[in-house]
């Protein structure tokens, strides 16, 4: 970096922690109230998020949102959260009734899914004042219409079509906040980063992935 020295400490019982790769520190980051994000950890594991050293959280879910769910990991947080409020599956005033409610208990930002409609957009920006992040999975999506509507950020989550089409929309919107999946290895996040992207989405390995190693090395210690 620029040559100085860092002090690191990181105890005895925390020193196992889950690290965002490398990597994720070359992209520029999104200035948000202030705090420079560069690393967003994509989980809502709270054990996860309390053991990770990602600077904020994306927290997305496969179901409707539930406040419950909301409050919970702003809680269990150490670092700032953005949350999901639907926009898919979920629609209409629930969605922005449940940006109003991750507003009110500190969420940094509200995540809304691809068929969200614009006009849905527009009536939660008249409600809150945190970015309105939008997940983009096509390159045939109407970017123009959803910052003229409210939004702040775009989120890219196309798989393997994510640094094409990051590098499209940077193109077309030099100055546009992109975040977006970074893949699955250092390759895909540095030419993610490359691409434009702003800042890098990254899913950790789940517990029962890292309790595999563990388990590994307390049997092998047990024939020891």
């Amino acid at each position: 970096m620029n040559g100085k020295f860092i002090p690191v400490y990181t105890g005895n019982l925390r020193s196992h922690m889950i690290l965002v790769p490398e990597e994720i520190r070359r992209c520029s980051g999104i200035a948000i109230f202030g705090k420079r994000i560069k690393s967003i950890v994509f989980s809502t594991d709270v054990a996860i998020i309390r053991n990770c050293n990602a600077d904020a959280v994306i927290a997305i879910y496969p179901f409707t949102p539930q406040p419950i769910i909301t409050h919970a990991l702003m809680l269990a947080a150490d670092v700032p959260v953005f949350c999901g409020v639907g926009g898919g599956t979920t629609t209409g005033t629930r969605v922005i009734h449940l940006a109003s409610d991750a507003e009110f208990q500190g969420a940094m930002g509200v995540v809304v899914n691809a068929p969200t409609p614009n006009e849905t957009i527009r009536e939660m920006r008249q409600i809150v004042d945190i970015p309105i992040i939008v997940t983009v999975v096509s390159e045939y999506e109407d970017i123009e219409g959803r910052f003229q509507a409210g939004a702040t950020i775009l989120n890219i989550s196309a798989a393997a079509k994510t640094p094409d089409l990051v590098r499209k929309l940077r193109r077309e919107f030099p100055k546009v906040p992109i975040m977006a999946t970074g893949g699955p290895n250092a390759e895909t996040i540095a030419e993610t980063i490359d691409a434009g992207a702003n800042a890098i989405t990254w899913t950790p390995p789940t517990p029962a992935e890292l309790f595999t190693s563990m388990m590994q090395k307390y049997r092998a210690q047990v024939v020891e």
